[in-house]
């Protein structure tokens, strides 16, 4: 009977431990703009660069531009996390890609029909939180270069870099 309520007690100190840590990645400030989402460094917050990417369709291929060989929004974390504080956009409609860097420019290019060589958007979490924001992270590692999100339909682009 001793064993039984000591692990029950065990059990509900790492259950109650465990949704302390779903709060805890962040406890800073709240993002000063809606519908932007911001890196999380620490206990600071490094809003991304928000653009406009331009479109241009050439060979069956549609490709998206950024003004810029870097972005201004700099992080050096491989699994980088984001705190958006909602407004119209909904959050779960982001997805995050790899853009490719030439001749001074960010670009994406996807074809007309999907093909083995178009980007894919990287995995990401969505974590809701009490005070009305929403944490989202990379779900994989990511290798130093420069990133985007954008909500699916749009051509708003949020950019980074990873260094």
């Amino acid at each position: 009977m001793m064993l039984f309520a000591r692990l029950a007690l065990l059990s509900a100190a790492l259950l109650a431990s465990c949704a302390l840590w779903a709060e805890m990645p962040y406890s800073g400030a709240k993002p000063a703009k809606k519908d932007l989402p911001y890196l999380v460094l620490g206990n600071r917050l490094v809003e991304t660069e928000q653009a406009e990417a331009s479109q241009a369709e050439v060979k069956n291929r549609t490709t998206y531009t950024v003004q810029g060989a870097s972005s201004s929004a700099r992080t050096p974390l491989a699994e980088p996390a984001f705190l958006l504080l909602p407004g119209e956009m909904k959050p779960e409609s982001l997805s995050l890609y790899a853009m490719k860097v030439e001749k001074g420019v960010r670009s994406l290019s996807f074809s007309s029909k999907p093909r083995k060589d178009d980007p894919r958007s990287i995995p990401l979490l969505f974590h809701p939180r009490k005070d009305g924001t929403m944490m989202i992270e990379s779900n994989q590692y990511l290798d130093p270069g420069e990133y985007c999100l954008s909500p699916q339909g749009a051509n708003t682009v949020f950019c980074f870099q990873v260094y």
